[in-house]
């Protein structure tokens, strides 16, 4: 990745792109945004409930992403947003045609321990399961790069910021 890209930070609950992300932006030298801020009340009330949201809960949310991402076209930045679903992606890259996806990517036994020692996050580890049924990777056809979730927080920025550069 050369020049100041916007980096959508995507991947399931619990992979860290919470963690991961500001490391990264950090080390791009590019301001970090949080996905889960962009959220309507709504979706974190829903959420808090145990209930997935659907595709008419994320729009609203995908749009207010996209608008931070353009308006960073051409200067950078790193948001985190689970993009799960190619549609979602596809409504990111019309808002923001020049993002790149940075998918942290692990296993299902390794994400659900992380989320059972997080605290105070509205997204309960009885919903993992349907973010992996959600889940569509990157296509050969989209700009961006798989990075796994294993080792440290920094361990994962390192090989994620490595990744995007080669890119």
């Amino acid at each position: 990745m050369h020049g100041p890209h916007v980096v959508v930070v995507m991947g399931v609950a619990g992979t860290g792109k919470t963690t991961v992300g500001p490391l990264v932006a950090e080390a791009l030298g590019v301001p970090y945004a949080e996905g889960d801020a962009f959220h309507p009340p709504r979706n974190i009330a829903k959420m808090t409930a145990g209930h997935p949201l659907d595709d008419e809960d994320r729009w609203p949310w995908l749009d207010a992403i996209g608008r931070w991402a353009h308006e960073r076209a051409g200067y950078g930045g790193v948001v985190s947003c689970s993009a799960l679903k190619r549609a979602y992606r596809d409504r990111l890259r019309a808002a923001a045609p020049g993002v790149v996806f940075l998918h942290l990517t692990g296993d299902r036994e390794l994400i659900g321990e992380r989320m059972s020692q997080r605290k105070g996050h509205f997204m309960p580890e009885t919903l993992l399961d349907s973010q992996f049924a959600t889940l569509q990777p990157l296509a050969e056809d989209e700009r961006g790069v798989a990075v796994d979730v294993s080792g440290s927080p920094h361990e994962i920025a390192e090989r994620a910021v490595a990744a995007l550069r080669a890119a």
